[in-house]
């Protein structure tokens, strides 16, 4: 006998657990309560997939999964959007932003199907509320800060918004870990975070990152 989808049968369970005779915690939850796990979730994640452990990488998937699942059905409970809607929009997206797959585009490398990416993206997003006209934006605030710095520092490269000088000494990659926590060993023993000290860096270079662009606009 063929079985259905689980997918179905997920979704189902989900409704369930969020009905007046399901569960009381799944009941009680909403999106701002739930955002944190799905931060924990990716991270159990990345342990799997660094372990190679495939039994522990598909359950972690599958936690990632209800993730989706159950702020979905939140959603639908509000009549914002559902399931079918958020895997309809990335079948879309997928296929809108391969035209070298899906389409008559032609690539030469990788780094042509990324800027062809960032081009239909930005263009999906012009005259929206989720326009980004810096070529700054879309950088995840809740990122870590030091995720957060590299992903500052590729996009103001790629917009030649930044040069990075040559080192006066060089340092392998061993050197420069082991100064990294070094740093963060002083930062703490004068009582201060590293994590706060490079967040608040990053928003004093970021805002002097826009300022250039806007003068290299005029």
């Amino acid at each position: 006998m063929k079985r259905k989808p689980a997918i179905k049968d997920l979704l189902k369970v989900m409704a369930k657990l969020r009905s007046p005779k399901g569960c009381p915690w799944d009941r009680e939850q909403s999106h701002m309560t739930l955002r944190r796990h799905a931060i924990e979730e990716v991270y159990e994640l990345i342990d799997a997939i660094e372990a190679g452990d495939d039994v522990e990488m598909a359950e972690e998937l599958g936690d990632l999964l209800l993730q989706v699942v159950f702020h979905s059905q939140m959603a639908k409970e509000r009549g914002a959007f559902d399931f079918e809607k958020v895997t309809r929009h990335l079948v879309d997206k997928l296929v809108r932003r391969h035209p070298h797959v899906f389409g008559t585009t032609k690539v030469k490398n990788i780094d042509e199907v990324w800027a062809n990416w960032e081009r239909i993206k930005k263009a999906e997003k012009h005259g929206t509320k989720h326009a980004r006209p810096s070529a700054l934006d879309g950088i995840p605030k809740h990122l870590p800060a030091l995720l957060r710095a590299e992903k500052l520092v590729k996009k103001a490269h790629k917009a030649k918004l930044l040069i990075v000088a040559k080192p006066q000494r060089k340092l392998g990659k061993a050197a420069l870990a082991k100064e990294l926590f070094l740093l963060t060993a002083v930062a703490q023993a004068r009582g201060w975070s590293a994590e706060e000290l490079l967040a608040s860096e990053i928003k004093r270079q970021e805002r002097e990152l826009r300022r250039w662009e806007k003068r290299a606009a005029l």
